[in-house]
């Protein structure tokens, strides 16, 4: 990722917690929600793993490109569309991680950074440009919005919910489902972060 380093830290630690929360679900939780916790778990940790704000190996790139693109495979496979779009969204950004992040400025052009070679201001101007694909990216940015906005609605309780109305599993486990579409919202806005530093 381009960008500030501690942007990457506190996606880091945003994404490792919710991996780790989204984990221990998938191991105390309801039976139906165990094997979308373990997914949600499993992304998240990635999206840290790939957030890690140090220079990564030539290699890495093309690790993340690897395990994303079939993790995406995998739940398309399995009709889980989200996590479809959320593994290939992490496997393109894996491939813009290759594309260097600056290109070299016509002359005379002002670097939108403010920055110029030092003596006498006559070297070459740099610009920082986006990686990837700007219609990908766009495209991506529109769902994650999206999805962020929808899924933040849900967290809101309905005013018709009653006391006659509560789902089994009791208080417990209406307040760990809560947590989880918490962590999914967490997880979304983490993936717009990742998105706008590219």
């Amino acid at each position: 990722m381009h960008g500030p380093a501690w942007v990457g830290w506190l996606l880091v630690l945003l994404c490792a917690a919710a991996g780790a929360y989204c984990l221990s679900r998938a191991r105390t939780g309801p039976a139906a929600q165990r094997g979308e916790a373990r997914g949600e778990g499993l992304m998240a940790l990635g999206m840290a793993a790939m957030a890690w704000p140090v220079a990564p190996s030539s290699w890495s790139p093309w690790l993340f490109t690897a395990v994303f693109g079939a993790a995406g495979l995998w739940a398309l496979a399995r009709r889980h569309l989200h996590h479809a779009v959320g593994a290939l969204a992490m496997a393109y950004m894996a491939l813009a991680m290759v594309v260097p992040p600056q290109q070299p400025g016509h002359t005379g052009q002002m670097s939108h950074m403010g920055q110029m070679s030092q003596g006498g201001g006559t070297g070459a101007m740099v610009h920082t440009v986006p990686g990837g694909v700007p219609l990908l990216t766009g495209l991506l940015l529109v769902y994650f919005t999206g999805y962020v906005l929808a899924a933040g609605v849900r967290l809101v309780p309905t005013a018709g919910a009653g006391a006659g109305e509560a789902p089994a599993g009791g208080p417990v486990a209406v307040a760990g489902t809560g947590v989880l579409r918490a962590c999914r919202v967490a997880m979304g806005i983490g993936m717009l972060a990742m998105l706008l530093a590219l």
